[in-house]
């Protein structure tokens, strides 16, 4: 399956297959009650998501949308959870998926806890471009996704972003 940029690939509160980001760059969003929406992951290819129903199937959490063009392979909820029950080694993969998953987490919350505004937004920028040769994290993020991202307000970003 194709998504061009813009497209929603599951919502909030669905339920449904899993799928593996074959390549492009999808977000997550989640939307509070009141309609705010905040930025809760970036899911980069080779990655199977949604990551919190790879054991055991969940609601999903949030809204993934996709950020540059993507394709993406739907992987049924049946046949992933046969596979598993079927060769208890995929837990192996699961288990490697999520520790993948969980040092990436690691190098964002470094970025939260960088000392300076201008030394987060970089940090951002150098790890996008481990993944993203050529592409800034400005032309595909907005600065509010972007402020979410490394715990910054917008006008901050802003700021930041005209002396780099």
């Amino acid at each position: 399956m194709f998504l061009h940029k813009g497209e929603v690939l599951f919502r909030q509160g669905e339920s449904g297959p899993l799928f593996e980001l074959k390549s492009g760059l999808l977000k997550v969003v989640r939307v509070q009650e009141d309609g705010t929406a905040s930025l809760l992951n970036l899911i980069l290819p080779g990655e199977v998501i949604p990551h919190h129903s790879l054991i055991s199937q969940k609601d999903y959490h949030g809204t993934a949308i996709a950020l540059l063009p993507a394709e993406v392979e739907v992987i049924p909820e049946k046949q992933w959870y046969k596979g598993l029950s079927e060769n208890p080694e995929k837990y192996r993969e699961v288990a490697l998926l999520l520790q993948t998953r969980l040092r990436m987490m690691q190098q964002r919350i470094d970025q939260l806890t960088a000392v300076s505004t201008k030394e987060r937004v970089i940090l951002l920028q150098n790890w996008f471009q481990q993944y993203f040769p050529g592409l800034s994290v400005k032309d595909v993020l907005t600065q509010e996704e972007i402020g979410q991202f490394v715990g910054l307000r917008r006008e901050t970003v802003n700021r930041v972003l005209r002396h780099l």
